[in-house]
């Protein structure tokens, strides 16, 4: 840290009269006004000290605090930009949800590919920190979901040539920054010299740079984040990550200032909680029926002021923390935690159903993977909380408080997914509890505690909370030790997209010095032939790839299968079996090497080039008709075109009926038959972001400044693909199937075109000969079905009925079976030659009647079927495993009822004379 000690000492802290001093307390490095200061004044160095006691003139509320925000900074030349989704994997393929404002222009402006949307620039940006789940409602100032304010500055060296990057020059640096948060600390009436800037430099994402922790009265209100460096193995600095650094080209002011705690700076309520979600707090407090004396309202003020030493980044043992606060206001730790812990989950409470009004109201939907399973942890938790502070409101009435307030306008069906997972999560609890059961039995049989890694992944697996295990372990005599951290161990097991560490394959040296192949499938899709010449030709392991100059050959992308056909000289044709990008360079997989230098006469296959291009567009359709009928949330999860069908993945819910197929479906050829013209175009991706939002990315995130937009109708998608010219050049649209791919992803699988009528027709055969071997006309195939299989289980349940009525029978001595006597019990030995339900059916007969039934049969193998009643001492399990080893096999089973067999059927019968004795040696044993 003290290597960018210098990077401190700015000419505004020197100006303004600052001093640097060492927090006594925590050692961190700091800034003040004030000469007479000696700690840091962050907790636990200092406690809260505006609570009853705001730090500014006025009151403020959210809304009023983010205008006031906003408006000074384009007072002082920032432009206001609108906020960005919470669901960052919209507009980025490295993360899942927005964690503050840089992640807005991540990775395209701040490295300087794409120009930012405004220079400088200010936003009040929603966030979602999975990382704080813990923390919330225990702290006072912990919220997980937030909106961080924030200005930016994006700047480049003056030693940079002007073109290397989107902006060149310097806007402001750090003495602006700091000269910026002042000066709104004085214009809201604060006490700058109680203000003080400790140093806590940053990293993150392979970059770092000095950042300044700006803390009044004990709050953190704003981090100034001075992004100027970069990972480096021979860089001169090596920083609190262990990592070296040198400094960038470009250096970015990225500053974050907490909404949610600038407002509660000017109320000076006990917690954020209260003055960011006063109704919400006041309703739950009263259907929970919490209600406090006024000594026991002191007591919870006093502990608030201290709150924040129950942060679990800053603590080992929250528990213990808790009793030093209870010891310093002179109630027991048992008093305090009586009184706070079900004010702390009301506060979570409502601070969960702000994240989930947030989730779903940018369109996530709960499943089992990313952003949807992190959705489903969060809600999941909420009903737990619920149940555990006696909230009886529905969870679906709670989170739409919340979603009414941000004014969402997709509140019904954020109510219906609310619903819907709180049913699913019931229906896992019972059966997950079961497994919870057995474990909790098989670690108090140890003596040991459940370890950590096995809470996570019942959690993970069933849903299962960590307080709900230690309740039934608790029954089974085994120790539960849940980590004050428990539900941030569980969010990093998700936190980052599928695949998104996966170290990148080398880039593939041999094309570095070709250029970029021009792209002539763009200027007229229906071309199928064209001419170029032969740059360069590569020979792999089978066959060969060719480089053009230009082509009209579309690579593999975006889940669209390449062309194929021929490249022609004068003297050779060679087949393109498959074509490829890499960098801008387009390769050719050939058969054959064309020469390199040749020009070359290039041969698209026609047809099939015009059924992808329907298949492709058909996809765009498809998915805007799913919209219109299952919801605005409805967004695509992966897509795959082909020749003969497609299938497109789509985020839902629910499953996809019959019903809901047949309207996609109508809608779908209703755009066919209106023949729309398909457009094409290349706009700046600001300018697209800012008329279209993020939705433009259902395919993926494509990079550059001008992105290529296609247009059907209403639906506008970023999209490389090949197009039909207008809709009705698809022919139409027959969705062949839906099915579940995993929770909360539904595939519509499709087809187009001729593949279309081929599918239907196939449909039709299927249906004429059903209807032949029925001897009915098709009409009246479902009818005759339906009565088929209706007589076919009368005849199944007769024939179950009939081996009942033989079991019993024989069990009331219609048949030849020895009758021995075991202990006090009756027990049966004889050899039925019937399949098992018959043995089994036999046997449940017998112990009705309270006998031993021990069977055996020939008919496939030895088999024995052993049944006790429920009140005898012989074990079931452990008397076929010794009849069963007699034939040359094994078998058990609970102590109850048993089956097994072996091969040796000519043993069958000496085994079964051996029965009572085994019998008897077993229940002596």
């Amino acid at each position: 840290m003290s290597e960018l000690a210098d990077e401190y000492r700015l000419e505004y802290f020197e100006e303004e009269g600052f001093e640097r001093k060492e927090c006594p307390s925590c050692g961190a490095h700091f800034w003040t006004r004030d000469h007479d200061r000696e700690t840091c004044g962050e907790p636990p160095c200092e406690e809260y000290g505006f609570i009853e006691n705001p730090g500014f003139d006025e009151e403020y509320s959210l809304t009023e605090m983010r205008e006031v925000f906003l408006s000074y900074f384009e007072e002082h030349d920032h432009e206001r930009i609108d906020p960005y989704p919470v669901a960052a994997n919209r507009w980025r393929d490295d993360v899942l949800l927005t964690q503050a404002s840089i992640y807005d222009f991540q990775p395209l402006v701040t490295s300087g590919e794409t120009p930012p949307p405004a220079n400088p620039l200010t936003v009040s940006q929603p966030c979602i920190r999975m990382q704080d789940i813990d923390n919330v409602g225990k702290t006072g100032r912990h919220t997980m979901a937030f909106e961080m304010m924030a200005h930016h500055a994006f700047n480049t060296r003056e030693d940079i040539p002007e073109d290397k990057y989107a902006y060149h020059g310097e806007v402001y640096w750090k003495d602006r920054t700091v000269e910026l948060c002042d000066g709104l600390l004085q214009e809201l009436g604060a006490d700058i010299s109680e203000v003080t800037y400790i140093e806590d430099p940053w990293v993150g994402g392979g970059n770092a740079g000095p950042a300044i922790e700006v803390i009044y009265r004990g709050l953190e209100i704003a981090t100034l984040v001075f992004m100027c460096m970069e990972q480096d193995p021979e860089g001169e600095y090596e920083l609190k990550d262990g990592n070296r650094y040198s400094y960038m080209d470009t250096y970015i002011v990225d500053t974050g200032y907490g909404l949610e705690r600038w407002t509660w700076m000017s109320q000076g309520t006990a917690t954020v909680y209260e003055a960011i979600y006063p109704e919400m707090i006041d309703f739950l407090k009263d259907n929970a029926g919490l209600s406090y004396t006024d000594e026991e309202t002191e007591i919870v003020s006093r502990a608030a002021r201290l709150s924040g030493q129950l942060d679990i980044d800053d603590v080992d043992d929250v528990e213990a923390a808790r009793g030093e606060i209870a010891a310093e206001i002179g109630v027991s730790v048992d008093q305090l935690r009586d009184l706070v812990e079900p004010l702390e989950d009301i506060y979570a409470i409502a601070d969960h159903c702000r994240t989930l009004a947030y989730m779903l109201g940018d369109g996530i939907v709960p499943s089992n993977v990313g952003t949807g399973y992190l959705a489903r942890m969060v809600l999941r938790r909420t009903k737990r909380l619920c149940d555990n502070a006696g909230v009886d409101a529905p969870l679906d009435e709670l989170v739409d408080m919340q979603a009414e307030r941000l004014e969402y306008e997709n509140r019904d069906t954020i109510r219906d997914i609310v619903r819907t997972e709180v049913e699913k999560y019931r229906e896992t609890l019972e059966r997950g509890g079961r497994r919870v059961e057995s474990l909790a039995e098989e670690y108090a049989e140890r003596g040991e505690p459940i370890p950590t890694e096995e809470l996570i992944e019942l959690y993970d697996s069933h849903g299962i909370q960590p307080d709900m295990v230690a309740e039934i372990a608790e029954e089974a005599g085994a120790d539960v030790d849940v980590p004050d951290d428990f539900y941030s161990l569980v969010a990093q097991r998700h936190d980052t997209p599928e695949g998104a560490e996966e170290v990148e394959e080398d880039e593939d040296e041999r094309f570095s010095d070709l250029p970029e192949t021009e792209k002539l499938y763009y200027d007229d899709q229906e071309r199928t032939q064209f001419e170029a010449v032969v740059l360069d030709v590569f020979e792999r392991e089978e066959g060969y790839d060719v480089v053009l100059d230009q082509t009209m050959f579309y690579p593999e992308g975006g889940g669209q299968p390449s062309d194929t056909g021929t490249l022609s000289t004068d003297d050779t044709t060679v087949e393109v079996e498959d074509v490829q990008i890499e960098d801008g360079v387009i390769l050719h997989r050939t058969d054959d090497d064309p020469g390199k230098g040749e020009l070359v006469n290039g041969q698209i296959d026609g047809s099939r080039r015009r059924q992808l291009m329907r298949h492709h567009t058909a996809t765009h359709i498809v998915i805007h008709a799913a919209r219109q009928v299952l919801g605005e949330h409805i967004r695509q999860a992966g897509a795959q075109k082909g020749v003969d069908s497609s299938r497109i993945d789509v985020r839902h819910y629910d499953r996809i009926s019959r019903a809901d197929v047949k309207e996609i479906e109508s809608l779908a050829n209703e755009l066919v038959m209106d023949n729309t013209q398909v457009t094409q175009d290349w706009p700046d991706r600001h300018d697209a972001e800012s008329e279209h939002g993020f939705d433009l990315y259902q395919g993926g995130i494509p990079p550059g400044e001008q992105i290529r937009l296609i247009q059907v109708a209403d639906d506008i998608q970023a999209c490389g693909g090949t197009h039909v010219a207008r809709t009705g050049d698809i022919g139409s649209i027959k969705i062949l199937n839906t099915e579940r791919v995993q929770d909360g992803v539904e595939r519509i699988t499709f087809a187009a075109g001729e593949a279309a009528i081929e599918s239907t027709q196939e449909k039709e055969d299927a249906l004429y000969e059903a209807a032949d071997v029925l001897d009915v006309s098709p009409e009246d195939v479902p009818e005759t079905a339906e009565r088929f299989f209706e007589e076919w289980k009368a005849r199944g349940k007769e024939i179950e009925d009939l081996t009942e009525q033989l079991a019993a029978a024989r069990a009331g001595g219609g048949g030849g079976g020895e009758e021995v006597d075991v202990g006090d019990r009756t027990a049966v030995v004889d050899r039925i030659d019937a399949d098992m339900d018959e043995l089994r059916a036999t046997a449940n007969a017998l112990v009705g009647e309270g006998k031993i039934a021990v069977l055996g049969s020939g008919q496939s193998g030895a088999q024995f079927v052993v049944a006790v009643p429920d009140d005898s001492d012989v074990n079931a399990g452990e008397v076929v495993g010794e009849l069963a080893g007699r034939v040359g096999g094994g078998g058990g089973g609970p102590p109850d009822f048993a089956q097994g067999g072996g091969p040796n059927v000519e043993d069958l019968d000496a085994a079964l004379e051996d029965a009572p004795d085994v019998l008897r040696q077993i229940q002596d044993a």
